[in-house]
């Protein structure tokens, strides 16, 4: 049976590829930052897909956090076949560019863009000694290309993301580690209740997506499965959306 970390995974999006990967007969490493109840969970909905769920906390900006969650990974299943670089932060505010302070950008930063990063190359150097043809799969957002002036740290940390996986995509191919973005569009989270009136009118009433409806997190994880099952094995780098055509932009 092979096997999945996906990070941030107690919650939301994360949340929603996990139990799709479970269901395809994969493993999952359901890591989580603060919320342990929701985790087990998780890994409970895991394991009655009948796969095998363990749980690892670890805050993503920090390096330790990283090394003890790659070590229990694979202390818990042998080898990792597929990694998810899903756990992500909003800003606590949504403050104007030309008002907010360093102490969110920081935080996003550390969180969103140099964890995944970092985690990245740890899980990378033990597939390549391992031998795993694996792959690795970063979740980004239509943020990456969308610009919102009141929440620029997000905005920069999601297209940060995208190079990201295009250096890794690169770096690793020469090893048969295949590595891609899954671009999520208006996704129905906590994250984005706070704006559900808002995006409600630009979904249904002024037509945002061509797909007049909110995505779901089992729309990204249905994605994150075919890469995961191999469906994409001539393809490296490349940007999958999930956004109910909200790329197409049209007029």
């Amino acid at each position: 049976m092979s096997a999945a970390l996906v990070t941030g995974a107690s919650r939301g999006i994360g949340r929603g590829i996990a139990l799709c990967l479970a269901s395809a007969g994969f493993d999952v490493v359901v890591n989580y930052a603060s919320n342990a109840a929701a985790a087990q969970e998780v890994a409970t909905q895991v394991q009655k897909r009948g796969a095998r769920a363990a749980v690892v906390r670890g805050d993503l900006a920090l390096a330790e956090d990283r090394a003890r969650l790659v070590d229990a990974s694979y202390e818990a299943f042998g080898d990792i076949d597929l990694l998810v670089n899903n756990a992500g932060v909003a800003p606590a505010v949504r403050a104007d560019i030309l008002e907010a302070g360093e102490e969110s950008f920081d935080r996003l930063v550390g969180i969103n863009l140099k964890g995944p990063y970092f985690l990245t190359q740890l899980v990378a150097n033990r597939m390549i000694a391992a031998g795993t043809r694996g792959r690795i799969v970063t979740i980004s957002s239509m943020s990456a290309y969308t610009a919102s002036v009141n929440r620029g740290d997000y905005c920069i940390t999601k297209a940060g993301l995208s190079m990201l996986t295009k250096l890794y995509a690169a770096r690793l191919a020469e090893h048969g580690i295949n590595v891609y973005e899954v671009r999520p569009g208006i996704i129905e989270t906590d994250m984005t209740g706070g704006v559900r009136e808002k995006y409600d009118r630009l979904i249904l009433d002024e037509g945002v997506t061509p797909i007049r409806r909110w995505g779901t997190p089992d729309d990204v994880g249905r994605a994150v499965v075919a890469i995961a099952t191999d469906l994409l094995p001539f393809s490296t780098g490349q940007v999958i959306d999930v956004d109910g055509g909200f790329h197409l932009r049209t007029l």
